[in-house]
């Protein structure tokens, strides 16, 4: 599988949420080499984020709605920051197999959680993780994104000031 393919089209997604003004997350899910559905953050403008519309759950509410019979376990996630608890616990839930991310998630990335220590509902589940795909295409757009006195979501955050204080490689 051409991973840096597959993550652009999740920048292509990021650069949408961007351009609308919203936080710089893109997701697709990919199965038997084309892209199932896609994702783009949302509900990051205004002074109450929604803090239910990830990418990856839009992306996942999409594949609920496909009738057609899928291996959920080959089913990849590409997405272009690491999947926040919420999110990689529906990604569980759902039995995709893989997820490749891009920008690490300083702040609230789940992808680090130990299966051992959760429920059996979750630790049933056994998914592989690739990061830093693009890397520093993703990071582009989340400095674009802070560096934006428009964009207030998460401004003055450790995820703002991590990301800030990456270098550009």
């Amino acid at each position: 599988m051409d991973y840096n393919f597959f993550m652009n089209k999740a920048l292509d997604q990021a650069r949408k949420a961007l351009a609308q003004g919203e936080f710089p997350v893109g997701c697709i899910l990919v199965y038997e080499g084309g892209i199932l559905t896609t994702g783009a953050r949302s509900g990051t403008c205004g002074p109450f984020p929604n803090e239910t519309e990830h990418a990856e759950m839009v992306a996942l509410k999409k594949l609920a709605k496909i009738k057609t019979p899928l291996k959920k376990h080959e089913i990849t996630l590409f997405c272009t920051m690491e999947p926040c608890l919420m999110c990689y616990g529906a990604i569980l839930l759902s039995g995709i197999g893989k997820i490749v991310y891009a920008y690490e998630d300083a702040m609230g990335g789940g992808t680090g959680c130990d299966l051992e220590s959760l429920p059996p509902l979750y630790r049933q589940n056994r998914l592989s993780i690739v990061p830093n795909i693009l890397r520093h295409e993703s990071l582009a757009l989340f400095k674009a994104f802070f560096t934006s006195p428009a964009n207030k979501y998460w401004q003055g955050s450790f995820l703002a000031s991590y990301t800030l204080e990456q270098q550009e490689r």
